[in-house]
């Protein structure tokens, strides 16, 4: 029910912005604050699309957590997306989403709101042995070993996988 009366009353509230300082500042500043929001908005969708990416691979091949990056490039691409929907408020929250430390600070908040509190990963010679602890305690572990096929395969590779 909240997500509907959210729908409702942003609409409404962006028409009442819209009403209120567009008429402060004439309609062609509006106009300009629109486009420029919008251009913003799609350069910074661009841009974080290629950093998203390299985040995630930087942080795998580190081994750490990608959870922390990964939620950084979704909350800059959130941030895009609302500068590009015309509005006042939707911009100045995509403005707000820009800042890393209040980025930070939201991450934070919400990290704690979790369930899972972490995963912790270690990589030893053929096998591989990952813990995850829950906040109740509660800690869910297992081993797993790679086995080589038991003979190569006869046919030639497609030119989907690599060898």
């Amino acid at each position: 029910m909240w997500l509907f009366a959210l729908f409702v009353a942003l609409p409404l509230i962006e028409i009442a912005l819209f009403v209120s300082i567009g008429g402060w500042l004439g309609l062609g500043l509006t106009l300009a604050f629109v486009l420029a929001s919008a251009i913003l908005g799609m350069s910074v969708i661009r841009k974080q699309g290629a950093l998203t990416m390299m985040d995630l691979r930087r942080s795998l091949s580190e081994m750490r957590d990608p959870a922390r990056p990964a939620a950084e490039s979704a909350l800059v691409l959130l941030a895009g997306g609302l500068l590009i929907v015309p509005g006042f408020l939707t911009s100045a929250v995509g403005l707000l989403l820009l800042i890393p430390p209040l980025r930070h600070g939201l991450i934070n908040w919400a990290s704690r709101r979790m369930a899972a509190s972490g995963v912790i990963v270690t990589r030893q010679t053929r096998q591989t042995y990952s813990e995850t602890r829950f906040r109740n305690g509660e800690t869910i572990d297992g081993d797993f070993q790679e086995i080589e096929p038991p003979k190569p395969p006869t046919h030639q590779p497609s030119g989907w996988t690599r060898h």
